[in-house]
């Protein structure tokens, strides 16, 4: 599957804030985006006039960069969340919320979610007892993360657990650090996410 392999830090200046795409990295002075922060290219510091639909589409893109999804893997997550009962904005989020990569990032078995979905290819965790190594999986209700056995001895990932372990988990898991392993006690929930993202604008460009 392609995938985008230039500068990070080029998105989260394009997008004008931290995307949190290179782990400590984002916190520290290195940033770029602490560094020079305007849109790159040579045109990155003049003024432009933002349309409507253009603020609609930074929106939706700042949005698949935070997950680091697709053009075509968004568009299905977005008919996916159409079509359940609810607010499609919220539905879109939660949806993004459950992937397998971003649910071992937000229970601080990575650093990043890239670092989060290299591991998970890695053959480094496994669903309810069960092999699994394809990050956009989506996780449901009672589903159990862990890390595999053949893991836990590993010191990468003792390294990675440890350097994570005073991240904050959202309530929707439920961590569990000694035994390395997350468990989804309920879906997230809109007012669980805190991603600055404006959902309304995503769902108003996918309407036109």
């Amino acid at each position: 599957m392609a995938r985008y392999t230039g500068a990070v830090c080029r998105q989260c200046r394009r997008e004008g804030q931290k995307l949190f795409l290179k782990g400590e990295r984002c916190y520290s002075e290195k940033c770029a985006l602490s560094r020079r922060g305007y849109a790159p290219g040579q045109h990155g510091q003049s003024r432009k006039k933002v349309s409507e639909y253009g603020l609609q589409l930074r929106e939706k893109q700042k949005t698949r960069r935070f997950y680091g999804v697709l053009e075509g893997q968004f568009a299905k997550y977005f008919e996916m969340a159409e079509r359940k009962p609810g607010i499609t904005g919220e539905n879109l989020l939660s949806i993004l919320e459950c992937r397998f990569d971003n649910v071992v990032y937000r229970a601080g078995f990575a650093s990043s979610r890239k670092e989060a979905r290299q591991l998970v290819r890695h053959n480094h965790f496994v669903i309810n007892g069960k092999k699994a190594n394809i990050p956009s999986i989506l996780i449901k209700q009672g589903d159990v993360i862990a890390v595999s056995e053949s893991s836990k001895t590993s010191d990468k990932i003792k390294a990675v657990v440890e350097a994570n372990s005073a991240k904050p988990v959202p309530k929707w898991l439920d961590c569990n650090k000694e035994q390395m392993t997350v468990t989804v006690v309920e879906l997230p929930k809109r007012e669980d996410i805190d991603l600055d993202v404006a959902e309304h604008l995503i769902v108003e460009l996918y309407s036109k």
